[in-house]
């Protein structure tokens, strides 16, 4: 493999999960086949930047947005890192790039309301898929953790004794999120509804299909999406805007920045900061409607 070394360094040094790393060596895959085509090289290591910049062109002619064109050449930007750091090139020529503008998406959290609808409104079958489903939700709006983190949570990630989830993060991070009652409540009804599958086939990890194989992440997103379709006219229903809800609404209600970073498992407060937008909206509203001038 042509990459190898630099995917090893991936997986076994940065700790970057294996879906993370497929895609560095597709996008690397992708611009190797760019310099064969155009320059007859396959020496990714003696590359110019104009030569990178004509592949950015080229990407851009095929109407690739800017996000995905940045990600791929941070991707490159990474091998050329790697090289550097082994010392098989002598400079970057990504050095002095800079990433083209991409528009801000803005995720709308669910409001409160739907959250409730979903929770106390809509009907969950009392079997084995009802009572997972319900459980899917609950954890994601009262903890905040990621699909992939979901998916793979043990048995052993359930602490009933001290109320507590071990989340495992990004690049193998381990975070503990506080478990609220009614959560517990739905866990314990779960572990016993799932004890009575016919045929398990996996006994390690905590959610599973009715088959008793391991849960993947296209039906986690289909269960949140399925559920608040019925709730909410919000265009994206996804695992993550739940995530987004959890961390707005604990901001909305006054909890610290630095702790709702800490429990969505963010390595930086910038990547929190992201959230306190719909925060400052719900200020806003709550000052215009009790601040004395406000009406004047």
């Amino acid at each position: 493999m042509f990459f190898k070394s630099f995917t090893d360094y991936l997986l076994l040094e940065k700790n970057y999960s294996k879906l993370t790393v497929v895609a560095y060596e597709n996008d690397l895959e992708s611009f190797k086949e760019f310099i064969k085509t155009e320059y007859d090289t396959n020496a990714i290591q003696n590359v110019n930047y104009p030569q990178i910049r004509n592949w950015i062109v080229s990407m851009v002619e095929k109407n690739i947005s800017n996000r995905s064109i940045n990600r791929k050449v941070s991707a490159l930007n990474t091998y050329y890192k790697f090289l550097l750091k082994t010392g098989d090139i002598q400079l970057n020529p990504l050095s002095k790039h800079r990433a083209l503008r991409t528009s801000k998406k803005i995720q709308v959290p669910f409001s409160e309301n739907e959250i409730a609808m979903v929770l106390d409104e809509l009907h969950f079958e009392n079997n084995f898929e009802g009572i997972r489903n319900r459980l899917i939700i609950e954890l994601f709006y009262s903890t905040g953790i990621r699909r992939i983190e979901l998916v793979q949570l043990k048995f052993t990630s359930v602490d009933f004794d001290n109320k507590i989830l071990k989340v495992l993060g990004k690049r193998n991070k381990e975070r503990i999120v506080p478990l609220i009652k009614p959560v517990l409540e739905t866990l314990t009804k779960y572990i016993k509804s799932r004890s009575e599958l016919e045929n398990i086939l996996d006994d390690d990890n905590l959610f599973l299909t009715k088959k008793g194989v391991k849960i993947y992440e296209t039906l986690v997103y289909r269960i949140i999406n399925d559920y608040f379709s019925i709730a909410s006219s919000k265009v994206k229903k996804s695992p993550h805007i739940l995530r987004h809800s959890f961390a707005t609404h604990l901001l909305n209600q006054g909890a610290d920045l630095n702790a709702v970073k800490e429990l969505l498992g963010h390595s930086s407060l910038a990547a929190t900061q992201v959230y306190t937008h719909n925060s400052i909206a719900e200020l806003k509203k709550v000052h215009i409607n009790a601040h004395p001038r406000s009406k004047k």
